[in-house]
């Protein structure tokens, strides 16, 4: 059956379909809870993070950022100091809000293709409210716990960056040029020259404010639609899972979709573990958010699924530290 990927695909999305046919009331709960959840946890958290963080990269907050944050990326990472603009903003914003900022710096020439990749690596991550809120607080009845998995994460993904450092910066970048517009498409298309380094900012001045504001609204919409579509899809995917009382329902959830797994997690060693695994991976339904948040840039979301997968181990050996001495 490997043989024929197209029958292979067909064959399970066609068994997808028998089993919401088949169950339909249960797929229809599952999708209502999904929803719910959306409105009343995802929304209010991750919404105002993408108006405010696209409204700051179309401003120019990756320039202003550059100069003190050069330090930090160039020798470290390898990257300009604006691609740590999409490092900062990720940690405070969650999934998907770091792909989503490293893809702006990529439209508006601010890197190359070839460092958005690596800047994707380990820029998208999951925000302090998950960790000291939803897991310390709700899972561990601890906001110190909430906390520790929490400098587990960052601490997880900024080894994973070094990791995938590449070739040293150049110290004199050439003049800066700004994306072409498709006009066919509609959308930026990507710059293909991965071998120029574009280090400061296009020469266009920022939009006005108010231009600025109604796209960063109207993008952020938009990518809201997306991530709770993808919520949504993958919570009725893993309500089996949620239902299953075998030992590996747990990280069978968490490997498809993170909110699913809070309410499965134990408030123990184990279950400090497996957030803190499954926090570093992010579950398949953040993976499809970031494809969706790169959907027309040219950017690969291969780096994003290799870069989780090391922050994952990672995140697994720092917390079976964390669980062994404290």
């Amino acid at each position: 059956m490997m043989k024929h990927p197209r029958r292979t695909n067909l064959f399970l999305v066609t068994l997808l379909l028998v089993w919401f046919l088949a169950d339909t009331m249960r797929v229809r709960q599952a999708a209502s809870d999904a929803l719910r959840l959306c409105a009343a946890s995802v929304i209010p958290a991750l919404f105002p993070f993408l108006v405010v963080t696209g409204l700051l990269m179309s401003l120019g907050f990756g320039a202003w950022a550059s100069p003190y944050l050069a330090p930090l990326m160039t020798d470290l990472y390898r990257l300009p100091g604006s691609a740590g603009s999409a490092l900062l903003l990720g940690f405070l914003g969650g999934y998907p809000v770091g792909a989503r900022t490293a893809a702006d710096l990529y439209r508006l020439g601010y890197l190359t293709q070839d460092e958005t990749e690596r800047l994707l690596t380990f820029c998208n991550n999951a925000n302090p409210a998950f960790f000291i809120s939803v897991l310390g607080i709700g899972v561990f009845h601890s906001a110190r716990a909430g906390i520790r998995l929490l400098l587990i994460h960052i601490l997880s993904a900024l080894l994973t960056g070094l990791c995938f450092r590449g070739q040293a910066v150049a110290h004199t970048p050439p003049n800066p040029r700004k994306p072409s517009r498709d006009a066919s498409a509609g959308t930026r298309a990507p710059l293909t020259d991965t071998h120029a380094v574009t280090r400061n900012p296009p020469p266009n001045a920022p939009p006005a404010f108010l231009p600025a504001f109604v796209d960063a609204v109207s993008s952020a919409a938009s990518a809201m639609l997306r991530v709770c579509a993808f919520v949504t899809f993958f919570s009725v995917l893993v309500r089996p899972l949620k239902e299953w009382t075998h030992p590996a329902a747990a990280p069978l959830v968490g490997l498809l979709e993170l909110f699913s797994l809070t309410p499965l997690l134990t408030p123990d060693s184990r279950g400090f573990l497996l957030a803190s695994v499954c926090a570093g991976f992010g579950g398949l339904s953040a993976l499809a958010q970031t494809a969706a948040v790169l959907e027309h840039t040219g950017l690969s979301v291969r780096p994003c699924l290799l870069g989780k997968l090391v922050q994952a181990l990672f995140s697994a050996l720092l917390a079976a530290v964390v669980t062994r001495f404290l």
